[in-house]
């Protein structure tokens, strides 16, 4: 074989004049394009005087325009109403009137459009409107087109509810006899059949019963069945206008025999319309007429009238409740299996037939079992309360289970979305659906996700309570895989490029505070928000996770842990390198006065952000001018005078040396700001009473979680040294029980001297950790304190003297304490102190060893 030579492409001069010609006859292909948009004269005609009105533009565009400009008079028809109502009137709407009788399609939906918009901003009065527009929307009522004449009867349904009752009897419902006549076209009886709905409410009982329920039962007979359809969902309509007792002997006869019509559209309409209707039927009506019905529609539905399932499993939960005080235990049950049926169409196998011997389902069979499903979870809060939330773990679990793993997207949408409702009624039943809610969450489709956490904080804060009414206080202790739920849950929507379903969640994060302890917050979300900051591209995502890290910032109970995060956010955003991590770094302090105290932001963040005065980049100087009032705000004076100046002179080290305009216009505009502020003083203002009193709440709450801290060490250790205690207790009684019987009673003696102690020693343990749960119920859920509760002027420092004679009273029982051992100490039934329950211990293992060496010296004897 020869081998292939590849030729190479030739770039000399001939060849490459070649490929030049052929690139010119391509752009004459292109020019006889271009120069066919629009000629000369074209143009010419479509040019219009500029020195014209506009209303005399309208009349000059209508008259010898073309249709395109035509159109755009039409579509500027409320702004010249708006402008010349007199004129417009007079010379515009006679030449739109005639145009419409020639236009095309796109004209008179925008006539439609324009028409109504005049009703809504009410440019002229009702009667001036019905005068000369309402003529113009009959008129074009029965178009050809069907687009344009529902357009149309948009407008004229909208007008009606605004016409006066005497214009709408001579213009509209004199008119209607003639068009619903069986004579008339198939367009103009539907038009006929809605407008009997609408008028049916704007005129009294008598006066439909005489003129407009003929029309109406004349229109359900109509041999068309798009008209019987049409006027069975007007029925409702007309129902609500004539009242309960005419329903029933009018309407009502009415809808169950459309209900056994032979279109199934007819038969679907009625069943809807009877739904709808159940409030207005008595307990009679309902057991004789509806629900045979009923009952009817649910048999056939699978065996030879599929096309109602869909509707029939919407209005289901409706259905049942509206008829549940007339259901038999067994029809209760018969109607509850019929829904757990529904829920599983599509995904089991009937009959005990195999996949091979079934048939193969058709697409559109598999979408209507997939809208059936859909509708059961839509539905499945209604089913909850039809077998009452007690029965939900026996009835209704299975089925919730079903729906939550559904293979469908859409019917796990709509589990997701119906959660919290599913939730709320179960109350302290709640935890039997944790795992489908770690399920949901780790549902792979993200529009899962973002519906289930639309209300995630509500869902887990009943998940934590166990219900409204239950007093558990568990930290979600019975779900072990809810925070790894929701760690994977947000990893996932990070890496997907919904960005706004990843803003959403981290938004509603801000509530895990309120669920889970301060360390699973801290090792397993905290840094993960400080890495968001850093790392991610969308600035709505960064500025969500920066409050959310403020948030689990704030209620976070160790200090060293505090510490740390500050002093991450200062270096690696504060003084990043990037000029995007210092702009963060301002939207955070911005969260930190929002969420802290002054004297916290004071202490740790003051100084921070006015070293930015020096940033290279001037939009961060630009940001942080914009900032500098809210920074000026959290001064206290004289307390904070020193960080007063810092700022006077950073303010005018950017007036000295700023050189880039833009910023020291800015400059200049804060500083006038900043001249107009007034700094709060330590004590309280009239003018700043109420933020005064919201600061002081956010203090007061920062010291009891340092407060809480410290106890909580406190407990640590005196548990620690009750364990060392105990351990060398054992250990003596191990060494000791070699020795005599007299011995040992005595070393039993000493032992139960000492657990006395130990037991007093405990109780003040247990009394500490009552504090501190207390103060832990009080930090973590703020939104259960009171402002107005707060203390008022004389205690704006109450929060120390409270501290100072807490101590002043511990002391004085201690003393007191020891008073009375000391008195008691010869019956030997003195009450223990607790705080001094370390020297009465060394006290008992003094006397214990007295009591041996004498016990001693007597056996040697």
């Amino acid at each position: 074989m020869r081998p292939i030579i590849f030729s190479k492409m030739d770039f000399s001069h001939s060849n490459l004049f070649g490929y030049i010609e052929d690139l010119q006859e391509l752009t004459i292909i292109e020019r006889p394009v271009r120069r066919s948009l629009k000629t000369p004269e074209e143009i010419e005609r479509l040019t219009v005087d500029e020195e014209l009105s506009d209303i005399e533009r309208a009349v000059y565009l209508l008259s010898s325009g073309q249709d395109i400009q035509g159109t755009s008079v039409v579509a500027n028809l409320p702004v010249l109403m708006r402008q010349n109502p007199a004129e417009t009137l007079r010379r515009v709407l006679p030449k739109i009137r005639e145009v419409l009788h020639v236009a095309g399609v796109e004209m008179q939906l925008t006539a439609a459009v324009s028409f109504l918009t005049v009703l809504q901003e009410e440019s002229v009065s009702i009667h001036t409107y019905s005068h000369s527009f309402l003529h113009i929307i009959l008129q074009n009522l029965e178009h050809r087109d069907a687009g344009v004449s529902n357009a149309w009867l948009e407008t004229l349904l909208a007008v009606i509810e605004a016409l006066p009752k005497e214009t709408v009897r001579h213009e509209i419902l004199n008119p209607l006899v003639s068009k619903a006549q069986l004579s008339q076209t198939l367009q103009s009886r539907l038009v006929s059949c809605k407008i009997m709905g609408k008028v049916a409410n704007k005129f009294e009982a008598h006066v439909i019963k005489r003129e407009v329920l003929p029309l109406v039962k004349s229109l359900c007979q109509d041999v068309e069945y798009e008209v019987r359809t049409c006027m069975c969902r007007q029925l409702e309509h007309v129902a609500r206008g004539i009242g309960t007792e005419l329903t029933k002997t009018m309407v009502l006869p009415e809808l169950v025999e459309l209900a056994r019509d032979e279109g199934s559209s007819v038969r679907l309409a009625a069943f809807e319309t009877l739904v709808n209707l159940l409030d207005m039927f008595d307990a009679d009506d309902r057991s004789q007429t509806v629900l045979p019905l009923v009952k009817s529609f649910c048999e056939k539905s699978f065996k030879a009238d599929e096309s109602i399932l869909v509707s029939l499993s919407f209005h289901l939960g409706k259905l049942c409740n509206g008829l549940y005080g007339i259901f038999t235990p067994e029809q209760h049950l018969r109607f509850l299996e019929f829904y757990k049926k529904l829920s599983t169409l599509g995904l089991q196998q009937e009959n005990g037939h195999n996949d091979n011997q079934l048939h193969l389902q058709t697409l559109e069979q598999e979408k209507k079992y997939i809208s059936v499903r859909k509708n059961c979870a839509y539905n499945f809060p209604a089913m909850i309360v039809f077998v009452d939330p007690k029965n939900f773990n026996l009835e209704l679990y299975s089925i919730f289970f079903c729906l939550c793993h559904d293979p469908e997207v859409p019917v796990r949408y709509t589990m997701a979305i119906s959660f919290f409702e599913v939730a709320k009624l179960l109350n302290s039943d709640v935890y039997t659906i944790h795992k489908e809610l770690v399920t949901l969450l780790q549902d792979e489709s993200l529009e899962v996700l973002d519906a289930l956490v639309g209300h995630l904080p509500e869902i887990l804060e009943l998940m934590t309570n166990g219900g409204e009414n239950s007093g558990s206080e568990s930290k979600l202790l019975s779900i072990p895989d809810l925070i790894p739920a929701l760690t994977t849950a947000e990893q996932r929507a990070a890496t997907s490029l919904k960005w706004r379903t990843h803003e959403k969640l981290l938004q509603k994060y801000a509530c895990l505070p309120h669920i889970i302890s301060s360390d699973q917050i801290y090792y397993r979300f905290l840094h993960r928000m400080l890495t968001i900051i850093l790392t991610n591209n969308v600035l709505p995502v960064q500025k969500a996770a920066a409050r959310t890290l403020c948030v689990y910032l704030r209620y976070n109970r160790k200090q060293e842990q505090r510490h740390e995060v500050i002093q991450k956010l200062i270096e690696q955003l504060g003084q990043g390198k990037s000029y995007w991590n210092r702009l963060r770094f301002l939207d955070t302090c911005e969260f930190i006065m929002e969420l802290f105290s002054k004297s916290f932001f004071c202490k740790y963040f003051f100084l921070p952000v006015l070293e930015l005065t020096h940033d290279p980049v001037a939009n961060v100087r630009m940001k942080l001018c914009c900032l500098l009032p809210k920074v000026k705000s959290t001064l206290k004076i004289p307390t904070d005078k020193h960080l007063l100046q810092q700022l006077e002179l950073c303010i005018r080290k950017l007036l000295c040396q700023e050189k880039d305009k833009d910023v020291l216009t800015i400059v200049k505009r804060t500083v006038l700001e900043l001249d107009r502020m007034e700094i709060s003083v330590d004590a309280f203002q009239k003018r700043f009473y109420e933020n005064d009193l919201l600061d002081q709440e956010k203090e007061r709450q920062e010291h009891l979680l340092l407060e809480m801290e410290q106890l909580e060490k406190e407990k640590q250790k005196n548990e620690g040294r009750s364990t060392n205690i105990n351990d060398k207790m054992f250990e003596k009684k191990r060494r000791d029980s070699k020795t005599s019987s007299v011995l040992s009673k005595s070393i039993n003696l000493s032992v139960s001297g000492s657990s006395s102690g130990t037991s007093t020693g405990k109780e003040e343990k247990k009394s500490k950790l009552v504090r501190s749960q207390s103060f832990s119920t009080q930090v973590l859920h703020p939104k259960y304190s009171n402002i107005d509760k707060c203390p008022n002027k004389s205690s704006a420092t109450g929060y120390t003297s409270s501290v100072s004679g807490m101590g002043r009273s511990c002391m004085l029982s201690f003393s007191d304490d020891s008073f009375r051992t000391h008195s008691t100490g010869n019956n030997g039934n003195a009450a223990f102190p607790s705080g001094s329950s370390r020297s009465l211990f060394n006290s008992a293992d003094q006397k214990s060893s007295g009591n041996k060496e004498s016990q001693s010296r007597k056996m040697s004897m």
